[in-house]
């Protein structure tokens, strides 16, 4: 099965969206991953509902799937990047609003997932309190995702309090083991923070993935690299995803390049094409028996 490919708008801000899409088409990408913020989609913005008609309509005219993404980093505070979030002591609500809104506008453009993350654990929160604020957002969003056929898409990020594909396992199953609950994968991370190697992370994951980011970076250090600048072996990954039947778009997502967007869009597709080719020798162990989960 060849993998479907796109591209973090994150890494196109200084583009308008119709150009940026236009650049994405014209290279041959499958789809783009489409952050809620000011650049391209403003989920806070007057006419939201006639905006998003806009930007499907555009998506259609280029043939181009979409995943939609939460991650933007003042959307909902000028001052402080990415706050407040599921584990903030105040203003979670907005940020269940925020999810709230992304699921509405993933259905309306065909996102068959939203992405999101926890949050960095705020000063003085116990462990059992994050865990008891990130259920409490869940219990709101998932019915209303269910209502709408999208997927959450839980990303396990560096440094924050959900940070390990373990942690969303345990999530979910402190929930109960909800259908709508799934994973997003962000390769770069999965070098960064997990003790396998990424390629086994995701065959340990299976048909739990709803979403893959993909960009390459070091051990130990959280910081978005082009191809070939970091530590990722990227054939078994791909590999891996194909063996696990994965349907959705791999994403590049470099969200500090966009002032070399063009150029690294070209680049980042022929590298991604040339190591699915090389994957397609790679030998896999066996996919592992799912677990009762």
């Amino acid at each position: 099965m060849s993998l479907r490919f796109g591209y973090g708008l994150n890494g196109f801000t200084d583009h308008r969206l119709a150009d940026a899409l236009a650049v994405l088409a014209d290279l041959g990408y499958d789809g783009v991953a489409l952050t809620l913020d000011h650049a391209h989609l403003d989920p806070f913005a007057p006419e939201l509902t006639a905006r998003t008609a806009d930007v499907a309509a555009l998506l259609a005219r280029h043939g181009l799937g979409v995943v939609v993404e939460t991650g933007g980093r003042y959307v909902l505070d000028p001052r402080r990047k990415h706050e407040p979030t599921l584990v903030s002591h105040d203003g979670r609500d907005r940020r269940i609003d925020l999810l709230l809104k992304a699921i509405r506008v993933a259905a309306d453009v065909g996102s068959p997932a939203v992405s999101f993350w926890s949050g960095i654990a705020p000063h003085g929160a116990s462990r059992d309190e994050c865990w008891a604020r990130v259920q409490a957002a869940l219990e709101v969003l998932l019915p209303v995702a269910e209502a709408h056929a999208v997927d959450l898409a839980l990303e396990p990020e560096p440094g924050m309090f959900i940070e390990r594909i373990s942690d969303v396992d345990l999530l979910r199953d402190r929930l109960g083991w909800p259908d709508r609950l799934r994973l997003t994968i962000d390769v770069g991370h999965l070098r960064c923070t997990e003790d396998a190697a990424p390629a086994a992370c995701v065959l340990g994951a299976g048909d739990l993935v709803a979403n893959v980011q993909i960009d390459d970076m070091r051990r130990g250090v959280h910081e978005h690299l082009p191809f070939g600048e970091g530590e990722v072996d990227f054939p078994p990954v791909l590999a891996a995803l194909s063996a696990i039947d994965f349907a959705g778009l791999v994403a590049v997502e470099l969200p500090r390049h966009s002032h070399a967007a063009p150029a690294l869009a070209a680049s980042s597709l022929d590298f991604l094409r040339d190591a699915e080719r090389r994957a397609q020798g790679d030998r896999l162990p066996r996919r592992p028996q799912e677990v009762a989960r």
